[in-house]
């Protein structure tokens, strides 16, 4: 197995929100990790120009990548434009053909607005193709299909207010420290959400979320997830054979 993880979101601090302190543990354990937005969050601002905020949430997106010794991607869409089509689809399939992970984690298919689920639909059909010799990718093709992962949607809620259960668990006490540390390199985002969501203290209510999940688990803080068990994909839990008795599964 290919010690190479990626986590492919529709924007920065997504993966941050969602599956850092996963991320952090793979780290730990030697793997190498990559993270990957599809888009450069140029619409997070209410100030600044399309060019000016996808300069700064890229360095912010590096800069977090860094703290977990991992390499920040971005494939250079628009926010709220990323769409389901052969160009969105050959850019994801070359950035995985490119690292070649064994497992990849994305965006719920039910979250609170379509970049995430047409993220979670691209990124499916791109780790299918890894291994399609015909597709229009100049990377080469490489097999066997990835495990694929489904992070939980923001706030554990799809777009009806309906809870989202995760069946996997990951025990990320050890590795909540880190998690705000890569979430606080996001500092672009506080002003932003304050104006467009009236939301504040950001990073405090990631710490409530990943308790929630702790508590649903019998551990102190967890991140949630829902494993791709479709025809083609791998069906054993990687993660519950890597990370044993960090991983809990419901």
């Amino acid at each position: 197995m290919i010690k190479t993880v990626m986590g492919i979101f529709a924007h920065p601090d997504d993966a941050e929100l969602m599956c850092a302190g996963t991320l952090s543990l793979f780290s730990k354990a030697g793997w190498e990790v990559h993270i990957v937005t599809m888009a450069p969050g140029d619409k997070g601002t209410a100030e600044l120009s399309r060019e000016e905020i996808s300069r700064i949430r890229k360095n912010e997106a590096a800069n977090a990548a860094g703290i977990i010794g991992a390499t920040y991607h971005c494939l250079e869409f628009e926010d709220l434009y990323i769409t389901y089509d052969r160009e969105s689809l050959n850019r994801t399939t070359a950035v995985i053909r490119s690292a070649q992970p064994s497992i990849v984690f994305t965006a719920s298919p039910a979250d609170y607005m379509p970049d995430h689920d047409l993220t979670g639909l691209i990124v499916q059909a791109a780790c299918f193709a890894s291994g399609v010799k015909n597709l229009e990718v100049d990377s080469p093709p490489f097999e066997p299909v990835p495990w694929l992962y489904y992070c939980d949607p923001m706030e554990g809620k799809d777009i009806f207010g309906k809870p989202v259960i995760p069946s996997i668990y990951v025990d990320i006490s050890g590795e909540i420290g880190i998690k705000e540390k890569m979430l606080s390199c996001h500092a672009s985002q506080r002003d932003w959400l304050m104006m467009h969501h009236k939301m504040d203290e950001y990073i405090l209510a990631m710490k409530r979320f990943s308790a929630e999940r702790g508590i649903e688990s019998g551990t102190s803080y967890a991140e949630g997830f829902r494993q791709h068990l479709g025809h083609g994909f791998p069906k054993n839990n990687i993660l519950k054979e890597l990370f044993s008795d960090l991983v809990h599964i419901k």
